[in-house]
């Protein structure tokens, strides 16, 4: 049976979680598994520059493992939701919804930034940042390098922490202790860094421009040349809207565009060229694939393309066995265990990690059903409606948007845009649309806004989670649009529509959990438009019939009627002719009916 989520490390053995086997070596085998209970839960793990890392658990719950010693279990107060943790050596920063900044050090100078209150900071308790409340600043956004933080205040204002050694943090010749404001040219709307970067780079709007400063020792700010660049520098070659996200190592940085596109610069053995380079070149290996996340360390970068292709390089004998690459100076497809790589669909689905001694990969399959939608509304396949302003609409399901809100497409046009002069902006729609697909809540104000406009309780109670909502439409069969047609057992004659039965169910969830059905409607439609599909599987139609309700419950379901041998049987291949994400989840309730029928 497999788990409904797993955790991977490679790199140093001094966690208390990973098997005492005795070994010659320090160094795991590559891609361990580990025995951390609950990995399900976790939200993002932030790894720290020795044997230790913080993983952060929703809503507000933090957990930090350090080598053999027992792990710290840490809760926010109530009221506060963690938005994001980031991390530098022995100091990790919590900011939460309430723009709030907290902190996890040691109180050592040399390891933490320096706040107001280091020297009484331990690792035995959370403290709050209290510059940023005294001076009335709310916090967006924080990203952490070698001994120095910066920080994205109140949508525009940039500020600076730490050590300056170098010019990292952008200040001139100014020193850094508390933080202090970077000035630049237009409204910065990104920040970027490294746990040990010592440099780090922001985007800016009007001008649209990428800046970076810092140690540039070998080139790696990307600005076409050496030296320490002690107030930001623009890198001429990228417009900042052309940046998805940027990433530094110690002595290299890789940049990731919204294509998809990976570039990097910096010293030869870490920035996947085999050669120096003081500008952002396309790494040759990964030309034509697409990367979605980065994580990069020390001395090396992960990086996870759209189809779950995990690639390595730079990486030292510490983190990875020899064998793990031919040449780390160059991207290398790494080997990750157990069968998920064939079977993921879904970049949600994996997240990597990377810090100076240890790095991570770890999945999540315990609700495939948001993945799954979430996809469907990045893509935006198939939608047969839209809602929005006039020129401005966003093309959406109407089954789906209708079953969340309880209301029709056309009175939540009318409440939210039926004004001549609406209040609801773009930015809002999306964040509802997000609600909507996968229950994100990603700004509570702006989503409240929304809320009050359509009379629906905010917060969304308990109750009123997707997850419900789905499995309440199964059974709504007026809203099902579409069919599909099973062949009769007992007629001959396969071109007689009279002798197939019809399953109804509703287009947009065979278009998010099955890859064959996107496929099949592809093809239909370059035809003609269509309300029904025929199956050509040869399965039962009893069988056929639990597959569909299991899309919409994510559980398999018998009645006493049914031969489970049968149903086992028929959906065995299930995963993948269907080309389903789950396939943990989906095994697991066969495994189930096995057990509970006695069935080999």
């Amino acid at each position: 049976m497999c788990e409904s989520s797993s955790l991977y490390l490679s790199g140093l053995k001094n966690f208390s979680f990973v098997s005492k086997k005795k070994k010659k070596s320090n160094k795991l085998p590559k891609w361990t598994e580990t025995n951390l209970k609950k990995t399900r839960t976790i939200k993002k793990i932030v790894c720290g520059g020795g044997y230790h890392f913080l993983v952060w658990k929703k809503p507000n719950k933090l957990e930090f493992y350090q080598e053999n010693k027992k792990k710290r279990k840490y809760q926010l107060p109530k009221q506060e939701t963690i938005k994001d943790i980031v991390s530098s050596h022995y100091t990790y920063q919590i900011l939460t919804e309430s723009g709030k900044v907290w902190s996890l050090a040691d109180g050592n100078p040399k390891n933490v930034v320096p706040l107001l209150d280091a020297d009484q900071s331990t690792l035995e308790e959370i403290r709050p940042v209290s510059f940023f409340e005294e001076k009335k600043l709310f916090v967006n956004s924080v990203i952490m390098g070698f001994a120095s933080a910066y920080y994205l205040c109140d949508g525009d204002q940039l500020y600076a922490s730490g050590t300056n050694i170098q010019g990292r943090l952008g200040l001139g010749k100014k020193g850094g202790t508390e933080p202090m404001p970077v000035y630049v040219q237009g409204k910065v709307t990104k920040i970027f860094g490294g746990i040990d970067a010592q440099n780090f780079f922001f985007i800016t709007s009007k001008p649209d421009l990428m800046y970076g400063c810092g140690n540039n020792s070998f080139g790696e700010l990307g600005v076409g040349s050496i030296g320490i660049k002690s107030s930001p520098t623009v890198v001429k070659d990228f417009k900042g809207s052309e940046v998805l996200t940027v990433s530094s190592g110690y002595y290299h940085s890789i940049l990731i565009t919204q294509k998809g596109q990976t570039y990097s610069c910096g010293y030869q053995r870490t920035n996947g060229h085999g050669v120096q380079k003081t500008i952002f070149s396309l790494i040759p290996l990964l030309k034509q694939k697409k990367a979605v996340q980065l994580a990069t360390g020390i001395n090396g970068t992960l990086a996870l393309t759209d189809q779950n292709e995990l690639y390595g390089w730079g990486f030292d004998k510490y983190l990875f066995p020899t064998t793990e690459f031919n040449d780390p100076r160059f991207p290398t497809k790494i080997s990750l265990p157990g069968f998920f790589t064939n079977y993921l669909r879904s970049k949600d689905m994996i997240r990597i990690a990377s810090g100076s001694s240890v790095c991570f990969v770890y999945l999540d399959y315990k609700n495939t059903l948001l993945q799954d939608l979430q996809i469907l509304y990045e893509t935006k396949k198939f939608c047969d409606c839209e809602i929005g302003t006039l020129g401005n609409k966003t093309p959406v399901h109407r089954a789906l948007v209708e079953c969340r809100t309880k209301l029709t497409i056309e009175q939540i046009q009318k409440k939210l845009f039926g004004q001549k002069k609406s209040t609801i902006t773009k930015e809002q729609t999306l964040n509802f649309l997000k609600w909507i697909y996968y229950d994100e809540i990603s700004d509570f104000g702006k989503l409240e806004q929304t809320f009050d406009s359509l009379k629906l309780t905010f917060p969304p109670s308990v109750d009123n989670t997707l997850e419900r909502d789905i499995a309440q439409l199964y059974k709504d069969d007026n809203s099902k649009d579409f069919k599909i047609l099973v062949k009769n057992e007992d007629e001959e004659d396969e071109d007689e529509e009279d002798n197939y039965e019809e399953i109804p169910v509703h287009k947009f969830i065979l278009l998010a959990r099955s890859g064959l059905f996107r496929a099949m409607f592809d093809y239909v439609n370059e035809k003609k438009n269509t309300n029904k599909v025929h199956d050509y599987t040869n399965k039962t139609l009893k069988s056929l019939e639990i597959l569909i309700k299991y899309f919409y419950t994510n559980s398999i379901e018998l009645t006493a009627n049914d031969d489970p041998e049968l149903i086992v049987d028929e959906l065995s291949d299930a995963v993948e002719y269907y080309q389903l994400n789950d396939q943990c989840n989906f095994e697991s309730e066969l495994l189930k009916i096995k057990k509970q029928f006695d069935l080999n």
